[in-house]
């Protein structure tokens, strides 16, 4: 009944297309490659076995990174069980946490051969039915959970007035330390702060010219691929569907579009970007409840889409244009971030995703 009811609020076409991705579908035990080009995958479900649940609970898997020794670091915004420590395998090694009940953000710093992590709390959390929300923050800790320290709240130090709300998603690590916070469900500025945490400026707002503005700023990164002395810091201007580019003082570069895609936080592993995307503008999937119409996106180093795993094929027109991505595969929900293994793998993490643990892909040979 539902299925029939969902169905009839479509256009015939629509409907068509909806049941005929249905019937594509695989069956149970069987392969599904997705993605295009180069950069295809093997999707594993189930790469986290049934029953670890048990133990450690979740609510939505944020972001994950990859420490050296191999283990997978993930926050997430359970009550009390924030962040989850992972084997490449999917076996949950730990879980813990009860600071962060936003949980969003995870960013990996290196200094001096030892290992950090930024950890940041958007402020938005849910108890229950009920909705919440609170002043975010952004806290710097050791691979134990040992709290190192929090940065400033940006009206401490005269960078907001008292009315500004600061709901940050994201940080980023500069080569010379330099720490750089995308307040994505607040006022939208990116948050410069050098690395014992002193305020040294912000950049951005969703209030400037529409070709550079910052509108829900989820995600932020270094871009270091040109060499050190050419980095740049990509920022998600998500409701844009698009990375702005600046330079490390915050100005203006040029914008990477990805036409269709909301996309979540910009991850560079080798010369490639990847990033999860949390919503579409597909037509079809943005009818089914809570609008599954996630799948994940890859840039090359010239800012060109060249795979879409979970999603249709990317199409560019004579003029070099982007058609608007769109869903493809059943796979994901809402993807909201990639995780990209040493050997080429992705972890994708889900919000709104049924409390389900992260998706695997397998690279498979081209």
């Amino acid at each position: 009944m539902q299925r029939r009811h969902f169905l009839s609020g479509l256009t015939t076409a629509a409907a068509a297309t909806w049941v005929e991705t249905l019937r594509a579908a695989p069956e149970p035990g069987k392969d599904l490659v997705i993605g295009h080009g180069s950069h295809r995958y093997r999707v594993v479900k189930d790469w986290v076995a049934a029953g670890q649940g048990r133990h450690h609970p979740i609510l939505n898997c944020h972001e994950m990174v990859q420490v050296k020794d191999g283990r997978l670091f993930m926050i997430g915004d359970h009550w009390d069980n924030q962040m989850l420590l992972f084997q490449p395998n999917g076996t949950i090694l730990d879980s813990w946490g009860s600071v962060w009940p936003g949980g969003h953000g995870l960013t990996l710093s290196e200094e001096n051969g030892e290992e950090f992590l930024f950890v940041t709390d958007s402020g938005l959390w849910k108890s229950g039915t009920a909705a919440y929300r609170q002043t975010g923050r952004v806290t710097k800790i050791d691979l134990t959970g040992r709290e190192i320290f929090s940065l400033s709240h940006p009206m401490s130090v005269g960078a907001y007035e008292p009315e500004m709300v600061f709901n940050p998603t994201e940080t980023a690590i500069a080569p010379n330390g330099d720490i750089y916070v995308a307040d994505g469900y607040g006022s939208n500025f990116v948050l410069r702060y050098d690395h014992r945490g002193k305020f040294l400026g912000k950049f951005g707002g969703k209030d400037g010219p529409a070709d550079q503005r910052i509108s829900n700023g989820h995600g932020v990164a270094i871009d270091l691929r040109q060499g050190v002395d050419k980095a740049t810091v990509l920022v998600t201007s998500r409701v844009d569907q698009c990375f702005r580019r600046f330079t490390l003082d915050g100005a203006y570069l040029e914008t990477l579009s990805v036409p269709g895609a909301k996309v979540c936080r910009p991850v560079i592993a080798g010369q490639e970007l990847y990033a999860g995307v949390c919503w579409s503008n597909d037509p079809v999937a943005s009818k089914l409840p809570g609008n599954p119409s996630g799948f994940t996106v890859i840039l090359d180093a010239r800012g060109k889409v060249i795979s879409a795993p979970g999603g249709a094929e990317p199409h560019y027109d004579d003029q070099g244009v982007l058609a608007p991505l769109t869903k493809g595969e059943p796979v994901f929900d809402h993807g909201h971030d990639v995780c990209v293994l040493e050997n080429g793998d992705l972890v994708v993490c889900q919000w709104n995703a049924g409390q389900t643990y992260p998706i695997k892909l397998e690279r498979v040979a081209s």
